[in-house]
């Protein structure tokens, strides 16, 4: 022990680096313990992801008041150390200093929160948590058709929002644009069709529709961007086989799959009641004409011994 007392009382600069790193080390484990026990002792699911987020911002907070008044008024004698030390983390952790920086700006930004339904770096699900690090989500999709979780949670590096796009589902506007193709056979009532959609596609969304003209308003005000049909759409075109139903509406994020289901169900059920004066249409072919085929036979009448 005495070299070692004797070698740190000789570099009093290195002495006060590892003493300075140990305060650190010590501040973090029991910003850990903390959660741990939270994490035991809290039964409300809310209330313990903030309480946990709370301990979180105020270790890191206290790591900075630390380091300010242990560094105030020895500056000098660190200004080498503190420099060589900044310059080695800067190049050997970039990625880890790029996602705190990440972390912070979507907590200042509100690029997303837990709850949000995000796409980010091909990756698509809800966020489930937001730490200094790492944005966790469950995922959707993938193997899965439609919205539905896959199963998989996924931990994406907070580096990711410098580096492209961010698709939010949720924030602002908690709707979306969706929509689906009906093919009506040629010589159906076409005006008893057009109907039909409307009426099931106004009273099936209508609750959409009205909440979303309210928020889209205010989507409007805050962002520079034309006013939108919020209302259900129908579109026609005559193709070669039918006549295709474009239906666009919009819909709650989190629903558009049953919302879909629902509207199918319900359209399938009135034509079915038309008797006949709107029919659904199929892939169908037409033979044009058929080749004649000339066939010889030539029968042996010789008997063979």
């Amino acid at each position: 022990m005495e070299p070692i007392k004797k070698w740190l009382s000789e570099n009093p600069t290195l002495y006060n680096v590892f003493k300075y790193i140990l305060l650190v080390a010590f501040v973090l484990i029991l910003i850990q313990l903390i959660r741990r026990f939270l994490r035991k002792q809290v039964t409300d699911t809310s209330l313990r992801y903030k309480s946990q987020k709370g301990i979180e911002i105020i270790g890191y907070i206290v790591l900075i008041l630390l380091s300010l008044s242990y560094f105030t008024g020895s500056i000098k004698d660190f200004t080498l150390a503190i420099g060589l030390f900044t310059a080695g983390i800067a190049f050997t952790l970039q990625e880890l200093i790029l996602s705190i920086a990440g972390s912070l700006y979507i907590f200042i930004v509100k690029v997303y929160k837990p709850g949000d339904r995000i796409e980010i770096n091909g990756i698509k699900g809800d966020v489930i948590d937001v730490d200094s690090i790492y944005t966790t989500m469950m995922e959707i999709g993938q193997w899965v058709s439609s919205d539905n979780y896959s199963g998989r949670i996924v931990k994406l590096s907070n580096a990711f929002v410098f580096k492209g796009p961010i698709y939010n589902y949720s924030q602002d506007f908690p709707f979306i644009w969706d929509e689906f193709n009906l093919p009506i056979k040629y010589g159906s009532d076409m005006e008893l069709a057009k109907s039909i959609v409307i009426k099931i596609a106004s009273e099936t969304l209508s609750e959409y529709t009205t909440n979303s003209k309210s928020q889209w308003k205010e989507v409007v005000n805050k962002y520079y961007i034309e006013d939108a049909m919020v209302d259900p759409t129908l579109a026609i075109t005559l193709t070669d086989n039918w006549i295709q139903f474009n239906l666009r509406y919009i819909v709650d994020y989190k629903k558009r799959r049953f919302t879909k289901h629902s509207l199918n169900d319900k359209i399938h059920a009135e034509v079915e009641k038309s008797k006949g004066k709107v029919v659904l249409a199929s892939t169908t072919l037409e033979l044009i004409k058929i080749p004649e085929l000339k066939v010889n036979i030539k029968r042996n009448t010789k008997n063979e011994i």
